[in-house]
């Protein structure tokens, strides 16, 4: 049942391809929830930039826009950001009205508010977990967060996601897939380099990287933000 008086901080919601991760090249419907509780040196998304852009939406506004859009043959809806999970509560009455309609769930997320997604996963069908490497992104660690984050998400199809830059030490790395090891060692770790420096030096260092993750992990890839590089959304 809608609430009139429950709405979002929503930037925008628009048609594309996944352009990064397990799931790149797949049809999506982008709902681009505002705002975020972190602060990363490369974070391009419109609520960096301005935080004063978003409108306030209502459940039944948004998904009235969805079937607008076409939801029903599209592969899944993504609730990206900014951070969706800080709107929770707006999720807990969003989330059941997009199963009704059968809508496969696809979480982006920096995998750090471990309570507002138990409140949500029985609603969630794919969670893209990042993992917010201090020498990448010029922030505190998040290891412990990301542990329990990461304990609860297996509980659906998971993968983790790193951006790498140049300045991303081995030592991230290697708690990054020791901790992911530590969880399941055949969850997929996504090496991602960043967009802005992407060179074939910094190629080769994500290759490196992989290299050193497979040493414990089944699964470990190196792709880039294709999106970015296209120039598309």
């Amino acid at each position: 049942m809608y609430s009139n008086d429950m709405k979002a901080k929503i930037s925008e919601i628009f048609r594309s391809v996944q352009g990064e991760g397990k799931y790149l090249g797949v049809d999506q419907i982008f709902v681009r929830f505002s705002g975020c509780n972190l602060s990363c040196d490369w974070c391009d998304t419109p609520s960096a930039q301005d935080p004063t852009a978003y409108a306030e939406m209502s459940s039944e506004e948004i998904l009235s826009i969805l079937v607008q859009m076409g939801a029903g043959n599209c592969h899944s809806i993504s609730l990206t950001g900014g951070e969706p999970l800080l709107q929770s509560d707006f999720l807990l009455e969003l989330l059941p009205e997009l199963k009704k309609k059968h809508y496969k769930i696809y979480l982006e997320t920096n995998g750090v508010l471990v309570d507002a997604l138990k409140k949500n996963i029985r609603s969630i069908d794919i969670i893209s977990m990042d993992f917010k490497l201090p020498s990448s992104c010029h922030c505190k660690d998040h290891w412990e967060e990301h542990l329990q984050f990461l304990k609860t998400a297996k509980r659906k199809k998971v993968f983790v996601k790193a951006v790498i830059s140049k300045n991303t030490v081995i030592e991230d790395v290697s708690r990054a897939r020791d901790l992911i090891y530590s969880v399941a060692s055949d969850i997929l770790l996504v090496l991602q380099p960043n967009a802005i420096e992407l060179d074939a030096e910094l190629w080769e260092k994500c290759c490196g990287f992989q290299q050193h993750c497979a040493e414990k992990l089944r699964d470990v890839r190196v792709i880039p933000q294709v999106h970015r590089l296209l120039g598309i959304r």
